[in-house]
């Protein structure tokens, strides 16, 4: 028997269906959000494995994915004579995802942003690549604390302001572990 070299079947087995794998290295309070995430995402790939053999290939499929936008606005007021004229048809990535390299959607938890919009369910469209400027909501993680806030910067420092008389500002200390994901760009809310 020889030693050494690649002999097949040998070495660790894949848990994500079979892809090669790759080391990566994660901020360490990120590190159960992405746990959670490759845990939903092996749910996923098991429970649809005979749908979606390639990943690329359903992320194409979203990516095609376009609306009919009508001429007429919907007026919030008085009702208005409608007519059935299409306008043009709208995709919802370009639309919502103008850099979709640095997008990401992340689910609302909680009630703190109501006064922004915001509720609990929600559905955030957060852009990495965006400067989050003073005033800005962004997503962000403070010691290992995911939250969405108004980002506040003052010559005093940074604050997490809530859109919610109920709950506090969070003052972000110059020595805690703060990284902000990125800037929200669009809500998506679900109508009751």
């Amino acid at each position: 028997m020889s030693h050494g070299g690649k002999r097949s079947g040998a070495g660790r087995k894949s848990s994500y269906g079979g892809d090669k794998t790759v080391a990566l290295r994660v901020p360490e309070p990120l590190k159960p959000v992405l746990e959670d995430w490759l845990r939903d995402y092996r749910s996923w790939r098991t429970a649809n494995s005979a749908h979606a053999d390639d990943v690329r290939t359903l992320a194409r499929q979203l990516s095609e994915l376009s609306l009919p936008l009508f001429a007429n606005s919907v007026p919030a007021g008085s009702p208005v004579a409608a007519d059935d004229l299409k306008e043009d048809d709208v995709d919802l990535n370009a639309r919502l995802a103008p850099r979709p390299g640095s997008t990401f959607l992340v689910t609302v938890k909680g009630e703190s942003m109501l006064g922004a919009g915001i509720h609990d369910g929600d559905l955030l469209v957060v852009d990495r690549a965006a400067e989050a400027r003073n005033g800005k909501v962004v997503v962000a993680a403070l010691n290992g604390e995911l939250t969405v806030k108004r980002l506040e910067k003052t010559a005093k420092g940074l604050r997490l302001l809530p859109e919610n008389p109920e709950f506090q500002p969070i003052p972000v200390p110059e020595d805690a572990a703060f990284h902000i994901w990125g800037v929200v760009t669009n809500v998506i809310h679900k109508v009751d």
